[in-house]
C-alpha cells in the first residue's frame, strides 16, 4: 500500500509541477482521458473544457507550496498556497483520484479565494 501512495502523491506533485513550468504536455499526460474536475466555479468539466477554462491561469501561477498530502489508496487530499506572479496568494485544499496511474478526478476547496482564477 505504501508505494501506491507514494505513486498517488509523485503524480500529485508532477501535476503542480507541470503548472508552474507551464507545461502542458506533461499535464496531458498525468490526466485521464475521462479526466474530471470540479471547483466552486467549475461542476464536473471534462478534459477538454478543464484545458480551455483552467489550464491558461497557468500562466498567472509562480508557486505551488504543498503543505500536506494525505493518501490512501488510489486516492489524496492536498493542502498548499499557491502564489501568482502579482504576489497575490491563496490557499486550498484539493481531493485527487487516480486510476491507472493517470489522474481522474480533481475536486477543489477554496480556503481563500483568489480575485481572478
Amino acid at each position: 500500500m505504501e508505494s501506491h501512495n507514494s505513486n498517488v502523491s509523485d503524480l500529485i506533485r508532477k501535476c503542480y509541477g507541470a503548472y508552474e513550468s507551464k507545461d502542458r504536455n506533461a499535464i496531458e499526460d498525468l490526466l485521464s482521458d475521462d479526466f474530471v474536475f470540479t471547483s466552486p466555479r467549475d461542476d464536473h468539466i471534462n478534459r477538454t473544457k478543464y484545458f480551455e477554462r483552467c489550464w491558461p491561469n497557468s500562466e498567472n501561477i509562480r508557486a505551488f507550496r504543498i503543505e500536506k498530502i494525505f493518501a490512501e489508496g488510489n486516492e489524496a487530499f492536498v493542502l498548499y498556497e499557491s502564489e501568482r506572479y502579482d504576489g497575490e496568494k491563496w490557499r486550498c485544499t484539493e481531493f485527487f483520484r487516480v486510476e491507472r496511474n493517470k489522474i481522474k478526478e480533481v475536486q477543489v476547496f477554496f480556503a481563500s479565494i483568489p480575485i481572478v482564477c
